[in-house]
């Protein structure tokens, strides 16, 4: 079977919320192939600790590649300790240049607590406006979710869990089974 005829692997939402003083990153667990839900409680949010620096990520993709990016970000936290932008830029840099990475289908959405950035495969790290990101299947439906509950008396964490039951009541590749990490500044 050749890849065009494959269903191709879909599913994720991963949102990034700062808001308050803490940052949190939410995504649900469901990976679908095709028109078929494969898992539904897989974690797509992981807490990275290099060196005893607290950073959170979440990925949406291809969960081998994803899992090679968040191996070398990790290096890359541990070459420049507290320094996520850095590490972020030189990961974005050699996705973008290595031939290898390049063929990498993942994004990530990583915080520190202080930052909060979106990392793709085009090189490109992004600083959301208005301290809410989101990637995925139904990344905008959670995205348009969040900003409009941004000036609400919610926390980060329930504006982030609320935007993903919106995402799930929509986005058929995504469910309500959240992984959600939070650094508190």
């Amino acid at each position: 079977m050749s890849t065009s005829e494959f269903p191709g692997w879909h599913g994720t939402t991963i949102i990034g919320v700062k808001k308050g003083g803490e940052v949190v990153i939410a995504g649900d667990g469901q990976v679908s192939l095709g028109q078929t839900v494969i898992k539904g409680t897989a974690r797509k949010v992981r807490r990275l600790s290099p060196g005893g620096y607290d950073v959170v990520a979440g990925f949406a993709g291809s969960t081998a590649d994803a899992f090679t990016l968040l191996e070398r970000l990790e290096t890359k936290l541990e070459a420049t300790p507290g320094q996520l932008a850095r590490a972020s830029v030189d990961l974005a840099k050699d996705w973008r240049t290595d031939k290898y990475l390049q063929k990498l289908e993942a994004m990530l959405i990583v915080t520190d607590g202080d930052d909060l950035f979106v990392i793709t495969g085009a090189g490109d790290v992004l600083e959301p406006e208005h301290d809410v990101t989101a990637i995925g299947s139904g990344g905008n439906y959670a995205l348009a979710a969040a900003r409009g509950m941004m000036d609400s008396d919610r926390n980060a964490e329930q504006v982030a869990r609320d935007a993903m039951a919106i995402a799930s009541d929509i986005c058929v590749y995504t469910n309500g089974n959240l992984t959600v990490e939070t650094i508190r500044k």
